[in-house]
């Protein structure tokens, strides 16, 4: 890191208690409007009207309308990247805050109202910089819709975020952060390899032949048959997968009949798989669908397996991780910068900024000190800590203010 840095840093600071009221009030107000994935017209507006304030140029209507595409420029011939989701969940927000939700069954639960803000404060304070000394490199500035289910980045990737085509030149590595309620405000953590799972779906249509419950003799009972096909799918993991690999398949849903002494012609199973090697996902596939027909045939029913594939696995660069594990320790210490044991098996479409570039996707703690939990994400009394926002800007600030080698 550039002997120059921590001066600059400083500033970064005294930029961050000055802004952070103001900043305090934006995630108060998008958490009170939450808006679901594509939809965040007014999520997006906030984000313009943010940069516009801050002199930052962007660009807007990116990933089906509401993704939002930031640029500051800097002395480098590539940029820095870093990203923020900017979409909520269908939840019925039950926290009881001054600024809770006002639609109903809309929520920011995961904690994007946070990401935003966080990004939001990093384009404020680097333009500001920015008119004190030049950046040591462009900053790109990837507001993102669509992260819980809709694969924004992706699409974000798809019209240009990355490649220099929409504005600012090309993105040489790509950094984004996830609030993490399990560790405390003001650290941050990440690892090197796999961070977050790929996260597929399955969906299992069993035919069979219904009748009179109280004949079953007479019928290819679909609901015997997809309870047996429930439980030997968790044999796919604890028997085909290796002990020290990871995988999860669940199942979620299950639907059977609408009568009480009627045996239906039809079972319908839905659920989620989770890996970390392409090679273990490809082998869960398989097998899925092997267990699933053969278990059917055996019942004398059929089973239809739809697999879909959803996100990758978010696996963070060696390079990339290094830059961080730099900035975040010149910046916080080397105390509040904690390395992820273990991968955790959510999922996460920055995993597709991490297949186009060199990418490290990073931890953000947010349990208040001297609490031991806090309720999780996806909850319906999830509340971001405010507290985490100054961490977040600060890493976020430290990763553009690196001047080191490009990392492609």
């Amino acid at each position: 890191m550039s002997t120059k840095t921590p001066a600059r840093l400083d500033r970064v600071r005294q930029l961050i208690d000055e802004e952070l009221p103001h900043l305090i009030g934006i995630r108060h107000d998008l958490h009170a409007h939450p808006e679901l994935a594509y939809q965040e017209v007014r999520t997006s507006g906030v984000v313009q009207r943010e940069l516009a304030e801050a002199g930052v140029d962007f660009v807007p209507d990116l990933a089906g309308g509401t993704g939002v595409l930031g640029h500051l420029p800097g002395s480098a011939e590539t940029s820095i990247g870093l990203r923020a989701d900017i979409d909520a969940l269908p939840i019925l927000e039950e926290t009881g805050l001054g600024y809770a939700s006002k639609t109903s069954g809309r929520m920011h639960a995961c904690g994007h109202d946070g990401h935003t803000t966080i990004l939001l404060g990093t384009a404020r304070i680097l333009a500001r910089l920015a008119q004190e000394a030049p950046l040591p490199r462009p900053v790109t500035l990837v507001f993102q819709p669509a992260e819980e289910n809709g694969a924004g980045g992706k699409r974000m990737c798809e019209d240009g975020a990355l490649d220099g085509s929409r504005i600012g030149p090309r993105v040489e590595s790509m950094f984004g952060l996830h609030g993490y309620t399990e560790s405390e405000v003001g650290t941050v953590g990440s690892r090197v390899g796999p961070m977050l799972a790929a996260a597929d779906e399955v969906n299992i249509v069993i035919e069979g032949r219904g009748g009179h419950a109280a004949m079953p003799h007479t019928c290819a009972d679909p609901v015997i048959c997809s309870a047996a096909i429930v439980q030997a799918l968790q044999t796919i993991v604890s028997r085909n997968t290796n002990p020290l690999d990871s995988a999860v398949v669940t199942i979620t849903k299950m639907h059977a009949g609408d009568a009480f002494n009627v045996i239906p012609d039809r079972v319908t199973l839905g659920g989620t798989v989770r890996s970390l090697q392409e090679s273990t996902r490809e082998e869960l596939e398989q097998r899925i669908k092997e267990v699933a027909t053969g278990i059917a045939a055996a019942h004398d029913c059929t089973a239809q397996v739809e697999y879909l594939r959803g996100y990758p696995v978010t696996r963070n660069d060696p390079r990339a991780y290094g830059r961080f594990e730099a900035a975040a320790t010149g910046s916080l210490g080397g105390d509040r910068v904690n390395p992820i044991e273990h991968p955790v098996m959510g999922g996460e479409d920055f995993s597709f900024y991490g297949e186009a570039v060199p990418a490290c996707f990073f931890f953000l703690g947010l349990l208040t000190p001297g609490e031991t939990e806090m309720p999780a994400l996806h909850n319906a009394r999830f509340n971001f800590n405010d507290e985490a926002i100054r961490t977040g800007i600060e890493v976020f600030c430290s990763l553009a203010l690196d001047d080191s080698d490009p990392l492609s």
